[in-house]
């Protein structure tokens, strides 16, 4: 019998795979309707998503399938929504993000940053969570935090190593040999054990940081992480005429404060967590302190010297950085005129690039400029023969590191969201969640972070706002809700993924390194996720409200049974 069950076990996404669509199979059969057949398939992709029987990008390839054969939209149609501005700007900021790691640059922004802040316990917190947290803006969360740990522990090595060495000073075996009492052995074994299990918790509490703050900073930019880049898609899909309302200069000018407020209160809570309420102590002013501070900031000084001095493809990429983030900012600030506002309107005023025009332009500067000063130089495999360098981006390098199954997975996100409103299943989704409009909005947004929060705890992010957002901007139309004012709180919800190690890449990452329990992470976790939907709450009830005008329904977002059509836009949310 038991041998049985460990066969079925071991064959159970097999099983998964092969009976999930006959058990839902009654639903297309009995209620033989579009917006059925619609939701046939995103039940089925959702739990197909949550067990990851198939790879997500596999399963994000469904709608090319099931919607022709289910007559919802045609195949052209479908394919289309798998490669859209969204995706173009998804590579484009990728490509650009592997060259600042192909180069070393993040690893020398981190520890100059490190070297500036300082090492005392409490500040050393604080320095890799900035490094992180502004690292994890520009490139991967996950390449952010294979980065920074191995770092920390090297700190934390050398915290340990010069610790014991002072104890060790600190011992006199003269007047061992005169008092060798049991109560002075009983002591002396207490003290160090309890600097053991001061040791350790600082030890979570600096893994712990790394992979928050990575999942924190994420939320600052539009690139930052996939769930935001989901959120643009799909208001561009769902809300044609919307004006390019999310732009990288809007996100930032929303999300940014937020991070910033989130990242200091996740500081204090782990300082208190992992440190205690001493802060004396915890800002290094105890006795041997000032000794363990030079010790580790003498490794993070010998890292910083390994890396020698910036080379010319260092520079090239800081510069070329530079100007892609001063492009995405000035494209169309919507505060005052932008270069793509000016020089690159069409008949309607609207700019026609995106900013995924920009990330493109960035990257292919990149595949043509040289990786050290232009010149010529032998060929080391074939002597007498001339060698130009390579440029700063080969397509090997893009390859190697492109996370092509993201791509995917965006774009079945897309087609998930275009399907749902073809069929007519948003628009029966928002009938039947009109009952919210007695609930206060502010009230509703923070129910809906908090399911998104614990949701994302146990599937993909992505996959979180994917199945999330079509359904809350048919909520918004019914109630006449702005659609920002609950999409974009849940989007930056489904990156609270504190309390498990599976939840996300950096949470796996920071365990794997061993020296945490699961009920550690929950433990901070949790808390951790309740500050974080405080926060979000704060910042779209406040400074969000002018940035999107979500104090009114906007005209974009009327559908064609809309009930707000019968009144002019009203107020939804109270000004700041």
């Amino acid at each position: 019998m038991a041998t049985c069950w460990q066969g079925l076990w071991a064959y159970r996404f097999y099983l998964i795979v092969l009976c999930l669509p006959i058990f839902l199979l009654p639903l297309p059969i009995i209620v033989r309707t579009k917006e059925a057949y619609c939701a046939y398939s995103i039940i089925l992709m959702a739990l197909l998503w949550c067990t990851e029987a198939l790879p997500l990008a596999v399963t994000a390839m469904f709608p090319i399938i099931l919607f022709p054969l289910m007559g919802i939209m045609d195949a052209s149609e479908v394919c289309i929504e798998y490669f859209k501005d969204t995706n173009i700007l998804f590579v484009g900021g990728l490509m650009v993000a592997i060259a600042v790691e192909h180069w070393n640059l993040h690893k020398r922004i981190a520890l100059r940053v490190l070297l500036i802040i300082g090492v005392r316990p409490a500040l050393l917190l604080l320095g890799f969570m900035l490094v992180t947290a502004f690292l994890s803006m520009w490139i991967s969360n996950t390449a952010t935090t294979a980065m920074m740990l191995p770092i920390g522990h090297a700190v934390l090595e050398q915290l340990r190593g010069s610790q014991k060495d002072v104890e060790e000073g600190c011992e006199n075996p003269a007047f061992e040999l005169q008092e060798t009492s049991s109560q002075k052995e009983v002591t002396k074994l207490e003290q160090r054990a309890q600097k053991t299990q001061e040791r350790h918790r600082f030890s979570q509490g600096l893994s712990l940081c790394i992979c928050y703050s990575a999942s924190i900073g994420g939320i600052a930019t539009l690139t930052g992480t996939t769930p935001n880049l989901v959120l643009q898609g799909q208001v561009n899909s769902i809300f044609p005429e919307n004006g390019n309302v999310v732009n990288f200069a809007s996100w930032f000018g929303f999300a940014f404060p937020t991070m910033i407020i989130l990242l200091l209160l996740a500081w204090l809570w782990l300082q208190v967590l992992f440190l205690g309420f001493n802060f004396r102590k915890n800002f290094g002013f105890g006795q041997g302190e000032e000794e363990q501070k030079q010790a580790a900031f003498q490794v993070i000084k010998t890292q910083h010297k390994l890396l020698g001095p910036m080379s010319f493809a260092e520079k090239t990429v800081t510069v070329l950085f530079v100007v892609l983030v001063v492009l995405w900012f000035t494209r169309e600030p919507g505060f005052f005129p932008g270069w793509g506002d000016t020089a690159f309107a069409n008949e309607n005023g609207q700019s026609m690039a995106s900013d995924g025009t920009v990330a493109i332009f960035i990257s292919l500067v990149m595949f043509v400029m040289p990786s050290d000063i232009p010149g010529l130089t032998q060929d080391p495999k074939k002597p007498g023969k001339l060698k130009a360098p390579p440029a700063i981006l080969t397509w090997k390098t893009v390859n190697d590191k492109m996370p092509w199954n993201i791509v995917i997975l965006l774009g079945g996100g897309f087609a998930l969201a275009k399907g749902s409103e073809r069929s007519g299943l948003s628009e029966w989704l928002g009938d039947k969640l009109t009952p919210l409009q007695h609930v206060p909005p502010a009230a509703t947004v923070v129910i809906l972070c908090l399911l998104v929060a614990i949701f994302t705890e146990c599937t993909s992010n992505v996959a979180t706002t994917t199945l999330f957002l079509p359904i809350l901007a048919s909520m918004a139309q019914a109630i006449c809700l702005h659609p920002l004012y609950a999409m974009l709180p849940c989007t930056l919800a489904a990156s609270l993924a504190f309390m498990l190690p599976v939840a996300t890449p950096p949470n796996a990452i920071v365990f794997s390194f061993g020296g945490l329990k699961v009920t550690d992470m929950a433990r901070a976790g949790f808390l951790l996720n309740i500050i974080g939907v405080l926060a979000i709450t704060l910042s779209i009830n406040s400074w969000s409200v002018p940035i999107f005008s979500l104090n009114t329904f906007p005209p974009w977002a009327h559908s064609n049974t809309s009930q707000c059509l019968l009144s002019p836009p009203t107020s939804t949310v109270p000004a700041p």
